[in-house]
């Protein structure tokens, strides 16, 4: 997977034990894809879950975005700190 900001996708959970939780995906596979979210689920060890199970986030804001290609690849520090700037985002818009 390349890392620039057209390739940058969220993900929501829709199913499992991880239900509702927001991550990045930093893998993809045909049918599976590959989350992190930079505490219990790392960069370097993603959890891989069907494509049918997440619900893709189409619309990113800038600063999220920033966050997430500041480095190359994303290391879990700034996976965390895009995550929980996304998180801020959408409570403000509530």
């Amino acid at each position: 997977m390349t890392w620039d900001k057209e390739n940058i996708r969220l993900a929501t959970s829709m199913a499992g034990h991880d239900k509702g939780e927001i991550f990045v995906i930093v893998g993809e596979e045909e049918e599976y894809v590959y989350l992190a979210d930079g505490k219990s689920r790392s960069v370097t060890l993603p959890k891989r879950k069907n494509r049918k199970h997440i619900q893709i986030i189409g619309k990113i804001p800038e600063d999220v975005l920033e966050v997430l290609t500041k480095r190359i690849p994303p290391d879990d520090v700034a996976v965390k700190r895009a995550l929980k700037l996304y998180k801020r985002a959408l409570s403000c818009e509530q």
